[in-house]
Order: structure tokens, then C-alpha cells, then sequence
């Protein structure tokens, strides 16, 4: 929604919320975005019931703002987020002295819709690297590459936009770990195998063919020679992906899912798994438990001739 519907009373402390997200929370473009898009759509609905600066806010004006998107069809999901943005907003209002009392402390939101993600058997991972693995055999610098990406998202579980930031150097092979500069700026040490160091190993010989003077220390390179972006990066996993051809996983996330589904089934404890992934919050890395709870279920009903 376009910010003009906004007054200068409203607006004016949005920008510097936006501002304090980005320059002391540490907060990436995308997610400043996210709640611009966010809040502006509560201040604009408030505008609207006749509010002109933020201290004429109220919690009735939010419940109607919640009201109107949720009869708008917005998923609940949706509805938790934008929820979630006034409160923090409106917090940090309160505590700047731009409003004298914060008014979301008692707006609720629907919970969010909890979906069991998408992952991979242990034999579907398997055959994914060595699908992987058989493509690079020809020594193609490309599908050498691909294979040690693919590797490196099982062993590990770093989100793809975490992989594609990697420098060379963040790869310690004496240790097998990879330093990973996370969610809000955040350092983590995340430890990888064998199979996967030998597909780095491979790749870090490979790697002069595709590298240019835009190549910096960037780990993994695209097909010109600077720095893989995401959007490549998520198209060599969709392809693994597809080419198994017996699951409706997709996208890098689907790794991710899959390494701490199988991290947990191995005997890993949460607190280990939390760390590796880098969650802020414990109850993320507990949707994992459930995965766990259902796949057990799933081959017991399957197998079981009492079930």
C-alpha cells in the first residue's frame, strides 16, 4: 500500500522504526520491507478511523484492521505476521515516547497454521547425491560445483541465502566445520562429514576454470565467475530434486528440513540441532519433532499388522 494514505503523524515514526530495524537491529533489506508493507497497511487502515498521529492509535482500530484483512481472505499465517509487526512497532513507539501506553498489548491473533515440511527419506537423500555425484564424474566444473553445493546443504542445513555468502575461507577442512554469518548478524561454527569435504575439496579444484576478476572469495561461483546468487542456487536443487522423481519436496529449504529431520532421528538432541541451524527460538527447531513423530507413525501404519 503506498505510504501517502499515511499521515506525517503516522509516517513519520514508521520511518524511524524502518530506520531502527535496519541500522541497530541489523535487519536485511527484505525484512525492513516486510514491515513496511506491514505496517503501513495498519497505519493506513487506522488513518482511516480518523487517527492522525500514532497517540490516537488504539486496539479497537488494530482489531478492525485484523477484522477487515481477515474478511479480505488474508491467510491466518499472513494475519499472525502483520500482527506480529504493530506489536513490535508499537512496543518500540512506546518505549521512544511516541505513544504513552502501548495499545497491542492485548491483541491477539490467530495462530499460525502449522504445516509439517516437506523431506527427504534417507534413500531419497542418498540418491539425490548420488545423482549428484554421477553428473559431476565427467569433471564438468558446473556439476562439480552443483555436487559439493548439494552436499554442503545436507551436511549442514544453512539456509541457501547463508551457503551463497560463503567466502573460501570460512571453510575450516582441518576441522570440517564451515563459519556461517547468520539471521541478525549472527556467527555460528556448523561442523560437516567427509562426503561433503571431499565434494568441497573437489570443487576448490575446479573452481579456477570459472573464476574471473569479479570472483572475490566467494565460495561457490556462477557460470561468469562472481559470486552464486540464490535464485541460481535454488535451480540446481530443484532439478536434483525433481530428478528423483518420488517426492513433492522442493526448493533448498527441503535440505535444510531434511537435515534436521535426519539429525533427530540419528539421536541428536534439540538444543545440538537449534545451534546448528541457527533458531532463535527453541520451538522452531520442535517442528522437527513432530516430522520425526509422524514419519515413525507413518512406517508403523505401514508396516504394522495390528495397526
Amino acid at each position: 500500500m503506498d505510504t501517502g494514505a499515511v499521515p506525517e503523524g503516522l509516517d513519520g515514526p514508521l520511518r524511524s522504526f524502518l530506520r531502527y530495524l535496519a541500522l541497530e537491529r541489523g535487519r536485511s533489506v527484505h525484512t525492513v520491507r516486510a514491515y513496511e508493507s506491514d505496517l503501513t497497511s495498519m497505519l493506513a487502515s487506522a488513518a482511516d478511523d480518523g487517527a492522525v498521529d500514532l497517540r490516537a492509535v488504539d486496539l479497537a482500530m488494530l482489531r478492525r484492521w485484523l477484522g477487515r484483512q481477515s474478511e479480505a481472505g488474508l491467510a491466518r499465517s499472513t494475519l499472525a505476521r502483520r500482527s506480529a509487526a504493530a506489536r513490535s512497532f508499537l512496543a518500540w513507539a512506546a518505549r521512544e515516547g511516541h505513544l504513552d501506553a502501548d495499545p497491542s498489548i492485548r491483541l491477539a491473533a490467530p495462530k499460525r497454521q502449522t504445516h509439517l515440511p516437506e523431506v527427504l527419506h534417507r534413500d531419497q537423500a542418498e540418491r539425490l547425491l548420488d545423482g549428484a555425484s554421477a553428473a559431476a564424474g565427467g569433471g564438468d566444473p558446473m556439476a562439480v560445483r552443483d555436487l559439493a553445493l548439494v552436499e554442503l546443504l545436507y551436511a549442514t542445513g544453512v539456509r541457501i541465502g547463508e551457503l551463497v555468502a560463503l567466502d573460501v575461507d570460512d571453510v575450516d577442512f582441518g576441522r570440517r566445520t564451515v563459519r556461517v554469518l547468520g539471521k541478525g548478524n549472527k556467527e555460528r561454527t556448523v561442523p560437516f562429514g567427509v562426503p561433503a569435504a571431499d565434494a568441497l575439496t573437489r570443487w576448490l579444484g575446479a573452481r579456477a576454470a570459472l573464476t574471473t576478476s569479479s570472483s572475490g572469495a566467494a565460495l561457490f561461483l556462477g557460470a561468469r565467475g562472481g559470486r552464486l546468487g540464490q535464485r541460481q542456487a535454488r535451480a540446481v536443487v530443484d532439478r536434483a530434486l525433481r530428478a528423483l522423481g518420488d517426492t513433492s519436496a522442493s526448493g533448498p529449504h527441503a535440505l535444510r528440513h531434511t537435515a534436521a529431520t535426519h539429525l533427530l532421528d540419528g539421536g541428536a538432541d534439540l538444543r545440538s540441532v537449534q545451534e546448528l541451524l541457527g533458531h532463535a527460538s527453541l520451538a522452531t527447531t520442535q517442528l522437527y519433532t513432530h516430522v520425526s513423530v509422524e514419519r515413525l507413525r507413518a512406517s508403523y501404519l505401514a508396516s504394522h499388522p495390528r495397526a
